[in-house]
Order: structure tokens, then C-alpha cells, then sequence
């Protein structure tokens, strides 16, 4: 339950959040070299160009045009990152580099959005009935976190840019740690609890949060740390990228059709193997987590005789107790610190697995907050309960398609604010682009 601030308060939180958030975006672009801006690094998603002028026609639309009712200044814009140049049949973007604006146009757009947004937030009532978007601060919160989310959403992208693309920053200091401990630990049957209850937090949430309810799990065993690149190598090593049986249909057409021998941040060169980072290559850390797709995931686990976790299953590892008590986060309740985990813009890389042995669950579960998304073989879903938002009506509807799976816990650029409990993720199963490894489960023990 969140604290309720009076209306000064409030105001003040907004304006401060909002801030930090546009400064780190603000930064994150600062990275790119102007000549890249019009790349398409990853083919799925828009030229990096778009989510320039994105950020701030979704604080736009959503905040100053739909909830309070100001007249737009450039409606072309308003819809034009909002969605982008109109796709070839659903698939990519059919634009050209020269079909879109200059960066010198795109600013001016994006500071009077700010100057609008801003004077707004001054003025703006936040529980006037007659504007329910912005009770209690709730669209200006989503905003935010939508801004936090395309952070990391940006800095994996910009991952794969070429490095000369990038404006270079300085090496990160390596971090010792001692080798993990290979074993599973067993986590007694249990429940857990799963979402938001409106009647008590209405407006803190995005909808796949809602409704709170309850779960119960039956006794199994879990990794007590993430798979890493040198478990992962064993398995390639051993043929996994070419062993039919160990992939389902569609992840075996597409490692086939793609030709993918190995995970996408992983570089062979000179018989040697290397992890490909954001701004250079190192020798492949073999403590690191490995950073897949779900479906070479699923793959592993197979090879392993494991599966990989249920929701439900990770949920109770990071965030159940052996007394029946649910924490905040793995650690306890206390809000993430730097001592807890790889999150929040600490660092632009991993870490090896159990650096951070005070952010461990009750159960003694490491890194599951942090350090890397965690797959799920859950398919992303609505809660009982779910309706979506008034004013984001498609932000989770349109991904319960079944093609979508849940993940769970946090990468080294994931805001600490997403860390919560009941915050869900989700991506296709063989999208390979992002910061996300997996641990394995035994069921039956």
C-alpha cells in the first residue's frame, strides 16, 4: 500500500520522478552518434529515430491531450510516435530513412511538450472527478514508468549498434565473486499472492497487475543461480542447437531457418569465444548469466531433464518464506540498494551470479531481483479480475495472445521502481534481443 501525500507532496513527487526519469533517457541518447539515429538495430523494432520523439508524444497524448484536454500543437507528430510509419501487413515499418523528420524538428516538438507538460503538472488537479486519469497522480506514475521501461528497452537496443556507432565510455571495474554454488534448493508447497487489490491500491499499478489473488504451489526445486555462459556452453559444446528433440516446433523452424548455433550475445572469433557488450567485446565470462531467448532456454532445461519455471513457481522462490510470509522483494521489505542486486543503471553489464549474496530470498534463492529478466514457461495472461486501463486500453490486451511469455525479476537497467512484486514482463519466446537468462526447476521431488 502505497503512502497517501497530500497534494503538495504529491505534485512534488511527480515533478522530481519525472525529471530523473527524462534525464536518464535524455542520457541514454547522448550514447548515440547523430549519423546512427535513422539504424534499425534490432528488425523487429522502429528506427531508433522514432523513440526520440515517442517518449514525449506519449506523455503528450496521454497526459496533456486525453486527460486534460489540450488542444494539440502538432498533430502530425502526436500520431506519428505514437505509432510510427504505418507497417508493410502488420510486419515492419515500410519507411525510408528520408521519410522522417529532422532531429533539429523532433526537439523543438519534444521541449513544447515539456514547457506544456510541465506547466500542466503546476496547475493540474489530482482528485477532481471530473479528470479520474489523474486521481492520485495515477496517469502521471504511468507515464513515468512507461519512460523508465523504454530505457532499458533503448539501452538493449543501442546494444546492437555497431561500437563505432556509440560514443565510448570507460571500462567497468570487474567484480570478483566466488564460484557459484551448483545446486538446486527445495522450496516446500506453499501459495503465493499474485497482483494488486484494487480496493486498497486503485491506481498504482498497469492492468496485468490487477486482481489480487492467491495460488497454491506444490513442492518443487529451483537453481539456487541463474544458468551461466559456461553451463550454457557445455551445451552447445554438445550439439543442443542441432538436436531436434530437445526444441518444440516453432523453436526448432526458426534456430533452423535463422541458422543460430549459439546465443545472440555471444561472438566467435579466432576459436575463441566472447561476450558481446555494449561497448566491446571481452572474453566470454563464464560466471555471467547467459542472456537467451525463451525458446534456447526451454531447450537447456530439456537437455538438463528440468523444465524451466512457472510463474507461479518464481514467484514463491523470490518472494515467499519458509514461515508462509510473502516479502516486498527477495531480500525482505526494506527498497532496493545498490548492496541488492544489479539493477538500476549501475552497471552497463552483468555481473557473475551470486555477487550479491543480501539480495537472496528467505529460501536462499540468489539474483532474483536483478542481473538479468528470468524466463517463465507461463504464457502472459490476465488475472481473474483484469480490466484494462481507461487510458491505455490495449498496454496488456494486446499481448495475451499466447505467443507471449511471462518474465520475472529485473536486468542491471531495470528502474528499481519495477522491481516490485507484482510488476510482470513479458516477451515472445524467441525474441533473443534482451537482458534475460533463466534458472531451471525440478518438479517432482
Amino acid at each position: 500500500m502505497m503512502p497517501k501525500l497530500d497534494a503538495a507532496e504529491l505534485r512534488l513527487t511527480l515533478k522530481t520522478r519525472l525529471a530523473e526519469a527524462r534525464a536518464r533517457t535524455d542520457a541514454l541518447f547522448d550514447i548515440v552518434r547523430p549519423e546512427a539515429i535513422l539504424e534499425r538495430p534490432i528488425r523487429e523494432r522502429h528506427r531508433l529515430i522514432f523513440y526520440v520523439g515517442h517518449l514525449e508524444a506519449f506523455d503528450w497524448n496521454l497526459l496533456c491531450r486525453d486527460s486534460l484536454g489540450l488542444r494539440p500543437f502538432d498533430p502530425q507528430f502526436d500520431k506519428l510516435f505514437a505509432f510510427g510509419i504505418d507497417p508493410v501487413d502488420g510486419g515492419l515499418p515500410a519507411d525510408q530513412p528520408s521519410d522522417w523528420p529532422s532531429l533539429d524538428r523532433i526537439a523543438r516538438y519534444n521541449r513544447e511538450v515539456r514547457q506544456n507538460l510541465d506547466s500542466c503538472l503546476e496547475r493540474a488537479s489530482f482528485d477532481d472527478p471530473a479528470v479520474p486519469n489523474l486521481r492520485a497522480g495515477w496517469a502521471v506514475n504511468m507515464a513515468i514508468e512507461h519512460r523508465l521501461m523504454h530505457a532499458e528497452t533503448l539501452a538493449y537496443m543501442f546494444h546492437w549498434l555497431p561500437f563505432e556507432k556509440k560514443a565510448p565510455q570507460p571500462p567497468e571495474p570487474g567484480i570478483d565473486a566466488p564460484p557459484p554454488e551448483r545446486r538446486m534448493i527445495e522450496i516446500p508447497r506453499g501459495t503465493v499472492t499474485f497482483g494488486l487489490d484494487r480496493t486498497v491500491d486503485p491506481v498504482l499499478g498497469w492492468d496485468n497487475e490487477y486482481e489480487r489473488h492467491t495460488v497454491g504451489v506444490p513442492a518443487f526445486a529451483i537453481d539456487m543461480h541463474n544458468v551461466t555462459n559456461g553451463d550454457f556452453l557445455s551445451f552447445v559444446r554438445a550439439g543442443g542447437y542441432r538436436e531436434r528433440t530437445l526444441w518444440d516446433d516453432a523453436g526448432w523452424a526458426w534456430v533452423s531457418a535463422e541458422d543460430i548455433r549459439h546465443p545472440r550475445f555471444w561472438v566467435r572469433r579466432n576459436d575463441r569465444w566472447w561476450w558481446r557488450g555494449m561497448f566491446g567485446e571481452v572474453p566470454l565470462p563464464l560466471d555471467w548469466p547467459v542472456y537467451v531467448s525463451q525458446a534456447e532456454a526451454g531447450a537447456f532445461a530439456r537437455w538438463t531433464g528440468k523444465s524451466l519455471p512457472t510463474e507461479a513457481q518464481l514467484q514463491r522462490a523470490a518472494f515467499g518464506s519458509p514461515d508462509g510470509q510473502e516479502r516486498d522483494f527477495p531480500w525482505g521489505n526494506e527498497l532496493p540498494s545498490p548492496h541488492r542486486g544489479n539493477f538500476d543503471f549501475t552497471r552497463w553489464d552483468p555481473v557473475p551470479v551470486g555477487s550479491h549474496p543480501e539480495g537472496d530470498s528467505a529460501f536462499g534463492v540468489a539474483d532474483l531481483a536483478g542481473n538479468g529478466w528470468e524466463w517463465t514457461c507461463t504464457p502472459f495472461r490476465p488475472f481473474p479480475g483484469f480490466a484494462p486501463l481507461p487510458f491505455y486500453p490495449g498496454y496488456s490486451a494486446n499481448f495475451f495472445d499466447g505467443k507471449h511469455f511471462v518474465m520475472k525479476g529485473g536486468s542491471m537497467l531495470t528502474h528499481r521502481s519495477l522491481l516490485r512484486r507484482t510488476f510482470r514482463n513479458w516477451f515472445q519466446d524467441r525474441y533473443p534481443h534482451i537482458y534475460a537468462g533463466f534458472r531451471c526447476v525440478q518438479n517432482e521431488i
